[in-house]
């Protein structure tokens, strides 16, 4: 079997089975959430306004750079292939789409960057059981072959892993973190400081 039938197979086995109009509706709306990164957009901003901590706000600001950085790259290469979305007969799509291109999958890819950029800073298992949801609810929808969700998923990891400075901020606001909390007597030689008369 040739890798374009079994996509395409793929494709019909998720756009059949296991689908009735609540569940579909349900897909549908979690899936527009996704639209242009906007939740994990959201997510990023509201985590850098409501964190106290300097160094977490850094990594969370730089995790909306790179889910934008993740979804300019995904457009760029869509523009470029050109791949057209599915049309399969008498399965129309269950959602709107923004374009009529494909390949790779913006919702994989945003969601895939963001989960890995996000992963030190909320729990990674979320994360990425959110980032999977949303690259499954595109070809259940109709709306992505399989290996446009791969490809954006591989894509959205790859250009999170080489954002500059991504890993080593993250892992280093988390260190400092745990450090500054373990060293023996931290605090009380910080409320000791706070605490000590100032001279002229």
């Amino acid at each position: 079997m040739a890798l374009t039938d079994l996509d395409r197979d793929t494709l019909v086995f998720a756009r059949t089975r296991g689908h009735d109009p609540g569940l579909e509706r349900v897909v549908a709306l979690y899936s527009r959430v996704g639209e242009h990164a906007a939740c994990w957009l959201a997510l990023g901003l509201f985590g850098a306004a409501v964190t106290p901590d300097a160094g977490r706000r850094r990594c969370w600001l730089r995790g909306v750079g790179i889910v934008a950085g993740a979804y300019g790259m995904n457009q760029a290469i869509k523009f470029a292939v050109r791949r057209r979305r599915p049309q399969l007969d008498g399965l129309p799509p269950l959602t709107p789409v923004v374009t009529r291109l494909s390949f790779p999958s913006a919702h994989a890819t945003t969601s895939f960057a963001a989960a890995h950029a996000y992963r030190r800073l909320a729990p990674a298992w979320s994360l990425y059981l959110a980032a999977g949801a949303f690259a499954f609810s595109r070809p259940y929808l109709g709306v992505h072959y399989p290996s446009d969700v791969v490809a954006g998923a591989v894509l959205g990891t790859a250009v999170a892993k080489l954002w500059p400075g991504a890993d080593a901020v993250g892992a280093g606001a988390v260190l400092g973190t745990a450090v500054a909390k373990l060293w023996p007597g931290a605090d009380a030689v910080g409320a000791g400081a706070s605490a000590a008369p100032r001279t002229a």
